[in-house]
């Protein structure tokens, strides 16, 4: 009862930060309050922050994955050590020290480690409940979790009264669960979307239904057949094992949660997306201040019909270990998958990888024009002064990854300077 109490508080105040954050100077207030804050907070109870100005946020350290893992015991206020987090998981076990532990999925070759306290669980929880489910104070909902990863160390804060959580465990494949699925007849559901789509496509997505893509890119692709099941916008959750960083309005716009996350912006030459650099104010049992994210963005300056102030983005494109590099030029997902789609409206699915220096394969479904989109993705490294051998190939290959990059780079550049 107590954690529910602590979320049904962070509910109302991020709800109470939603009506009173109308405009940038007002957000930009109320995260420099907050980071002040976290500032004297890292200072004298973070090991790895001692000496650091509170004051002077832009003289914190950038840090990264691979900084938080070499000092993992001193950026946590209990000072567990790596080791033990691994091998508490490692026996199938979710808490260490009266924390809650997880780990990411590692795509990128390397798993992150988090843990977070139970309140830090249940401010979470009240802080997502608010933003995608507004009128959850007075009217039930059934909200179906098929999320890798952050649902177990999420998952276990539970639900309300007026909020049931359903849990389906994406390890164990959409058969083992789809009767189970079908019987708790969810009115929200959140999954990557892949796999909303495949629900939708078996009709176990009922009309009116709302969607939340989460944990993977959501690519154009995967839309029409998660709206047309619904009849409503395809919303987004962007979140991780890292922390809540967005979340969609009811127009399908996703927001960034700019309420509890300060997000400083690290241009990518010659793009207009931008990688993302985040600060939390929830955090406490681990810092996660000035935390490089792995992920590519386009924002959107656009205003949004909710009328919000937070920052509206266009697309999350994929992440940086993904960006093309071929010869003295990097290629970003974005330019890859527009062109592949421009080329044959008719392609539902396909695959774009760079499989050498300046080798670069791409499948599509059976029947799709593939020397269309050859000469497509030719087009598109010119333009940018990149030369590569496209091959297309018909029929999409199996994955058995936790996570669908439908866009990826499997060479590793740095053979070069090793061989």
């Amino acid at each position: 009862m107590i954690g529910l109490a602590v979320a049904a508080r962070a509910y109302a105040r991020a709800r109470w930060r939603m009506a009173r954050l109308r405009d940038r100077a007002a957000i930009e207030r109320h995260q420099s309050a907050r980071l002040a804050r976290l500032g004297w907070y890292l200072a004298r109870d973070i090991p790895f922050y001692r000496g650091i100005d509170p004051a002077r946020v832009g003289s914190w350290p950038i840090v990264d994955k691979a900084t938080m893992l070499a000092n993992f015991a001193a950026m946590n206020r209990a000072g567990v050590a790596l080791d033990t987090v691994r091998a508490a998981l490692a026996r199938g076990e979710d808490r260490v020290e009266g924390h809650a532990i997880g780990h990411s999925t590692g795509t990128s070759g390397n798993r992150g480690y988090f843990l977070v306290s139970d309140a830090e669980r249940y401010v979470w929880l009240g802080t997502l409940l608010a933003k995608a489910l507004p009128d959850a104070l007075w009217r039930r909902h059934r909200v179906a979790l098929a999320l890798p990863g952050f649902s177990r160390l999420y998952g276990a804060a539970g639900g309300g009264s007026r909020v049931r959580l359903g849990l389906f465990d994406l390890t164990e494949g959409v058969d083992a669960w789809a009767a189970r699925f079908a019987a708790f007849a969810p009115d929200t559901i959140v999954a990557p979307p892949k796999v909303l789509r495949h629900l939708a496509e078996r009709g176990l997505v009922a009309r009116g239904t709302t969607a939340f893509a989460a944990a993977e890119v959501l690519d154009p692709v995967d839309v029409p057949a998660i709206r047309a099941a619904t009849g409503l916008p395809v919303r987004q959750i962007y979140m991780a094992t890292e922390g809540l960083f967005g979340v969609s309005c009811a127009h399908g716009t996703l927001h960034l949660a700019e309420d509890v996350v300060a997000f400083e912006w690290e241009a990518l030459a010659a793009s207009a997306l931008v990688q993302p650099v985040v600060t939390d104010f929830t955090r406490r049992a681990q810092a996660m201040a000035r935390y490089r994210m792995n992920d590519l963005l386009r924002l959107d300056p656009s205003p949004c019909p909710c009328g919000s102030a937070l920052q509206a983005v266009a697309a999350v494109e994929g992440r940086r270990d993904d960006l093309f590099l071929i010869g003295a030029t990097t290629v970003t997902p974005d330019v890859l998958r527009n062109a592949l789609l421009d080329a044959d409206p008719r392609i539902d699915d396909f695959r774009i990888v760079q499989t050498g220096p300046t080798a670069v394969a791409a499948a599509i479904p059976p029947g799709c024009d593939a020397a269309a989109v050859r000469a497509g993705l030719r087009v598109a490294l010119t333009r940018l002064g990149a030369d590569a051998a496209v091959t297309v190939s018909h029929g999409i290959p199996a994955t058995d990854a936790t996570k669908l990059r439908r866009v990826r780079r499997d060479w590793d550049h740095n053979q070069i300077s090793a061989s």
